[in-house]
């Protein structure tokens, strides 16, 4: 990728948008800027979405790797949960997450903060279970196939 400062819609390409919103002043800690928890808990989320955007079971969180905070999340920024799969193995699932941040005022596109998160899927009895592929209704039809092509 390009310097923070320079982050452009290419670089992106590959990763899927799983989650945009504005945090609230409730996300904020005593600094205005918004609690590291809230951002760990949206890129758990995130990850889990696009594991089901591959998968059809239920998936559960069993790892997360190092999250660094590069930038500061501030109240009125516009934040960006991108992912991607890394790895699919017999029952899990690895998902990479970028966090990237549009400033309210400059309109600037920073990223914030990336993780790793692992994912497992899972049966009724909450068993660890093989991975089954499905088709994604939520892509249109050339996304699908472009991704799955590449497998």
């Amino acid at each position: 990728m390009n310097k923070l400062d320079e982050l452009k819609r290419s670089d992106l390409s590959g990763w899927n948008l799983s989650i945009r919103t504005a945090l609230l002043p409730k996300d904020t800690n005593y600094h205005g800027t918004i609690f590291g928890g809230v951002i760990l808990s949206h890129i758990d989320l995130a990850g889990a979405i696009e594991a089901r955007r591959y998968c059809s079971q239920r998936v559960v969180t069993i790892s997360m790797n190092e999250v660094v905070f590069k930038e500061p999340v501030l109240l009125g920024d516009l934040v960006s949960f991108y992912t991607r799969i890394t790895r699919i193995g017999k029952t899990s699932i690895r998902i990479q997450v970028l966090v990237v941040a549009t400033r309210e005022n400059s309109k600037e596109r920073i990223i914030v903060t990336e993780a790793t998160v692992t994912y497992v899927a899972i049966d009724d009895a909450r068993q660890p279970t093989p991975i089954e592929a499905c088709e994604n209704r939520d892509d249109p039809p050339a996304l699908y196939l472009e991704q799955n092509s590449t497998k």
